[in-house]
């Protein structure tokens, strides 16, 4: 395997809401857009650290989602370092699983809520 940076990946399909409002609904905050991509962040403390850190980009109807956890801030210098999780599972896949149930469209009906 190369030491390229995997992302965990996923799509959303037919989502009925702006990303913004989706992902504020799993405890997103919206940082920015760029190139068609937008950028949010979910710290798990107050200090900003850890983070999950998420890209989105719309497809049609459709949420690509790529993120990973940041454990601490960059390190700048001559030893530039992005300390973050990578791996498709335990917290991410804990994570992904969680912000599936905020953004998956429920069938007319059902009584579930993911709140």
């Amino acid at each position: 395997m190369s030491g390229a940076i995997k992302n965990m990946k996923f799509t959303i399909k037919d989502i009925t809401d702006n990303p913004v409002n989706l992902l504020r609904r799993a405890g997103y905050t919206f940082q920015r857009q760029e190139n068609g991509e937008m950028s949010f962040i979910r710290p798990l403390a107050s200090a900003g650290y850890p983070r999950f850190h998420m890209y989105t980009r719309l497809c049609h109807e459709d949420l690509e989602v790529s993120f990973h956890l940041d454990q601490k801030k960059e390190t700048y210098g001559d030893d530039t370092r992005h300390h973050g999780e990578y791996e498709e599972s335990g917290t991410l896949k804990a994570e992904a699983d969680r912000i599936k149930s905020f953004l998956t469209p429920v069938a007319e009906g059902s009584n579930f809520n993911p709140v």
